[in-house]
């Protein structure tokens, strides 16, 4: 494998919250978490891929191709079982083109105007891919946490369709959680989680 010889580590994201997700979840000090606009790149991989796995695999090895750098890649999206898993692997892009992440979720709850409370039911999910400095594949983990999709938005906090995804053990949506309990059970926190001990065997120069 290739040597990791410092502790710089790409994150494929011009997402600022993500990064500071990543950055909560796995930020010791040891780290220098970079996303995409640090290193100059502002043009996309296109998402080819039909599953959450594939695309992240897609992310990382193009990522660190370009870069020659420690790279993360994940691909994750909401998956609502009276839609047929829609939005999916279009979430990021659910109605096309220009809009907003808060346009996006209006479209979703108008899509689900009349889906009674008990019929609901959604995940998210989250593949993340950790690729070497030669495009290497170092590691792959998933994460899922289910819930509800509710009737209106409700908190301030995270990002994305967090005001929507609503936790029933908890009361609360996803963007009403404190970001310690959010990172706790996210399918973001539990698939970093996952491949956290990897990346560390990689940042240490293990051999896979």
């Amino acid at each position: 494998m290739t040597k990791v010889s410092d502790r710089k580590l790409l994150v494929a994201t011009h997402n600022k919250g993500k990064i500071a997700e990543y950055t909560d979840i796995l930020g010791n000090g040891r780290i220098a978490f970079l996303m995409l606009s640090d290193v100059g790149i502002t043009e996309d991989v296109p998402e080819t891929g039909s599953t959450f796995r594939e695309n992240a695999i897609l992310k990382a090895t193009a990522y660190a191709g370009q870069t020659g750098l420690l790279t993360l890649a994940d691909d994750s999206g909401l998956e609502v079982a009276a839609l047929g898993g829609r939005p999916g692997v279009l979430t990021a892009r659910y109605g096309g083109p220009g809009l907003s992440m808060a346009e996006r979720y209006t479209l979703l709850l108008q899509e689900m105007t009349e889906i009674p409370d008990s019929l609901r039911a959604a995940q998210f999910c989250c593949v993340i891919a950790l690729a070497a400095p030669d495009g290497t594949i170092l590691g792959v983990s998933e994460g899922v946490c289910r819930g509800k999709i509710v009737w209106e938005p409700s908190g301030e906090a995270g990002f994305g369709y967090d005001p929507i995804f609503y936790f029933p053990e908890y009361g609360l949506t996803m963007a009403q959680l404190r970001p310690a309990e959010k990172h706790r059970i996210s399918h973001r926190g539990r698939a970093m989680e996952a491949i956290a001990p990897r990346l560390r065997e990689v940042l240490n120069g293990r051999k896979p």
